[in-house]
């Protein structure tokens, strides 16, 4: 059997790909991983800057919904791993552990993670202090000491964002001066909210039910000290999902996958990208889900072009 639709990865995008192609009668196959289904809204708690949701919804729950709309037109969704593709010509193939899926074109969905400090404790506390978006979590760390590590954009952002709500706002950097463009750093730097830590990396996490300080180490001296902490939101960039296509599609200097903006149609025929693996200036849910909207658009006009 060729498939008209395979969508590879879930999340906001995949599924609201699958969404509008299952209503546009293309039957689509939605592969959505054996353990990472739902994508990054799995390990987020409250989800309260989703459109919809007066009172806000749990990140996994949001998913739940998702998914169960996509499977309501008729999206059949499996919960397997997809470990290669082949993309050139007219039909493609996407193979899993399980089964080799025929299909005239791809949806790839596969989102990006957050670059950790691969800490002992990180994982334990994530979701209890520790996170990875401010604008999904500052507000829960409202007059509470917060930490923000990185150095670059981003992480002033961060940084910028979240002196909305904490009662304190330091941001820890290993060097003695900031990768981030002039203007960020001196917006940074001239907020009378924010503290820095210069020449200072986090090497551990203290808190047993949820963050309560964390241990700094000066890079120069070695010297280790332990600053309070509610919140830690760590801004050292992310690694998009590209392993799979990445001698196949291009990818920018970041490793996104690069696509022909507004749409979402890839340099290879038949081939779309959305969500996080194809934005890295966004990265918020309500974008993926937009761009998911468009992936299916796209796909679908591609199939009409096949068979005029």
């Amino acid at each position: 059997m060729i498939h008209d639709v395979v969508i590879v990865g879930s999340g906001p995008a995949g599924y609201t790909a699958a969404i509008y192609a299952a209503r546009a009668q293309l039957k689509p196959v939605l592969l959505a991983g054996s353990v990472t289904a739902g994508g990054a809204l799995m390990n987020t708690t409250e989800v309260e800057n989703y459109p919809g949701f007066t009172d806000g919804i749990l990140g996994p729950e949001l998913m739940t919904q998702m998914q169960e709309q996509a499977e309501r037109f008729g999206t059949d969704i499996r919960y397997e791993d997809v470990v290669a593709l082949e993309l050139e010509g007219e039909v493609k193939r996407v193979r899993t552990e399980e089964a080799v899926y025929e299909t005239r074109t791809v949806i790839i969905s596969t989102g990006s993670e957050y670059r950790t400090l691969g800490l002992p404790d990180e994982a334990r506390l994530s979701g209890h202090g520790v996170s990875y978006c401010a604008t999904c979590d500052g507000f829960f760390f409202k007059d509470k000491p917060i930490v923000v590590v990185g150095g670059g954009d981003s992480a002033m952002e961060e940084a910028l964002f979240l002196t909305r709500f904490g009662s304190s706002v330091t941001v820890v950097h290993r060097r003695d001066e900031l990768r981030a463009s002039a203007v960020m750093a001196k917006r940074a730097m001239d907020h009378p909210s924010i503290d820095f830590a210069w020449n200072s990396v986090v090497v551990g996490l203290n808190g047993q039910d949820a963050l309560e300080s964390v241990v700094l180490e000066d890079t120069v001296t070695g010297e280790r000290r332990e600053l309070e902490a509610a919140g830690l939101f760590v801004a050292i960039g992310q690694i998009p999902r590209t392993e799979l296509v990445s001698d196949v599609l291009t990818l920018d200097e970041a490793g996104y996958i690069v696509v022909d903006s507004p749409s979402q149609r890839t340099g290879v025929p038949g081939v779309f990208a959305c969500g996080d693996v194809a934005d890295p200036l966004y990265q918020q849910a309500i974008t993926a889900a937009g761009s998911g909207c468009r992936a299916a658009l796209d796909a679908e006009h591609y199939l009409e072009t096949l068979r005029a």
